[in-house]
């Protein structure tokens, strides 16, 4: 439907005429914005959060806050919204580099800057807060330690108050092999994690699942939906780096094709309260994700670039592409339409052979300026 995903009052009334029984909400933006609470509203099933809860995603200078009234694990942080101010933190003597400036609203998840030195540091913060960088999404700012360790994804479902884990993730974050480059939304994944094994997701549950969930309905901010924690695995234990409201990209791509039911009764069952007792069951293969970006990202980059060999790549055994930034064109074609545009899946019996799989339908994709990391799922591979 030509329905723009912030256009809420849109997709309330589509959603209200062809009488939907559960709607299911993918992005950050239209949650932040009170779809799920119009449709509620209006009597529909909702799988997301309020707006009030979605505020865990919407504003990281909340998310940071929240965790310190909760006792969540997470880094250090100092919030600012005016320039003078955060300079002279980031020019004193006593604040250590490198750290994390991060803009405080949504920013399609390029507003992070790791900045190695004082100078990036102020340059980055002064691009936010001056609304030059990300509007009015940067006009206030978070600044961070930077924690070191292996970073994972970590994703529970919850109706307010019973709580579903999901299968672990590792996710990709920086644009170049070796985790080099500039902060993304997310080069690649690969499930399931070959570092969250099951001590540490007992800790996440009891350190940061449950005082999370308690926390957003003891604050008025039932949540209802699926939350994903961005999580580091320092040396002193996990500590989380960020909430999103909603599934992950590309995490969402290797949890599909792995789950042994239906996802559809699943969220039903979320989306009205009625999550206790489900249980889930996962296929005991393996899933690599590829993300391949438009030229330039995560910085300015073309659209309507035509894409060849879609078909081809799907032809390959356990193989999907799922589609994050592409359109049709006047001529019929499928062009680029985004930043990150394809998420190419492979699923096998383990992770060597997906990730060969999913490679190998990479190498038959085409389009102009396209580029991808090429070392995704590599390192749990030489684990063992």
């Amino acid at each position: 439907m030509p329905l723009a995903a912030e256009d809420v009052a849109g997709l309330v009334a589509h959603a209200t005429s062809e009488r939907y029984d559960l709607v299911v909400v993918g992005p950050e933006a239209p949650l932040v914005a009170g779809l799920a609470d119009r449709l509620r509203e209006a009597g529909i099933d909702v799988f997301g959060p309020s707006a009030a809860a979605a505020t865990i995603e919407g504003s990281k200078a909340f998310s940071k806050e929240f965790m310190a009234r909760h006792g969540i694990p997470t880094a250090a942080f100092q919030v600012f919204d005016d320039v003078s101010e955060a300079t002279a933190y980031l020019r004193r003597d006593g604040t250590a580099y490198p750290l994390v400036v991060k803009a405080d609203g949504l920013a399609a998840g390029k507003g992070v800057v790791l900045a190695d030195d004082r100078a990036a540091a102020i340059a980055a913060a002064t691009e936010m807060l001056s609304g030059h960088a990300f509007g009015a999404a940067g006009r206030r700012v978070v600044v961070e330690e930077m924690l070191t360790g292996r970073e994972a994804s970590f994703f529970v479902l919850t109706d307010g108050a019973a709580t579903v884990e999901l299968a672990p993730c590792q996710d990709y974050k920086r644009a170049e092999d070796g985790d080099h480059g500039p902060n993304t939304g997310g080069m690649g994944t690969y499930s399931p994690s070959a570092w969250l094994d099951e001590p540490t997701r007992k800790v996440l549950l009891d350190s940061v699942v449950g005082p999370t969930v308690r926390g957003l309905a003891a604050e008025g901010r039932t949540f209802r939906g699926v939350i994903f924690i961005g999580v580091m695995l320092t040396p002193s234990g996990p500590k989380v780096l960020e909430y999103n409201a909603r599934f992950g990209d590309p995490e969402t791509q290797v949890l599909i094709p792995r789950l042994d039911g239906d996802w559809l009764r699943v969220l039903s069952a979320c989306a009205r309260g009625e999550l206790a007792g489900v249980t889930l069951r996962w296929h005991a293969n393996a899933s690599v994700c590829v993300v391949m970006a438009s030229g330039g990202y995560p910085g300015p980059y073309d659209k309507g670039i035509p894409i060849t060999g879609l078909d081809a790549a799907e032809q390959l055994e356990g193989v999907t592409v799922f589609h994050a930034g592409t359109a049709v064109d006047e001529r019929g074609r499928i062009v680029t339409a985004g930043g990150r545009v394809l998420g190419v899946t492979a699923t096998a019996t383990d992770l060597a052979a997906a990730r060969h799989r999913a490679y190998g339908a990479v190498q038959r994709i085409r389009f102009a300026g396209s580029h991808h990391r090429t070392d995704i799922a590599a390192d749990a591979i030489a684990r063992g």
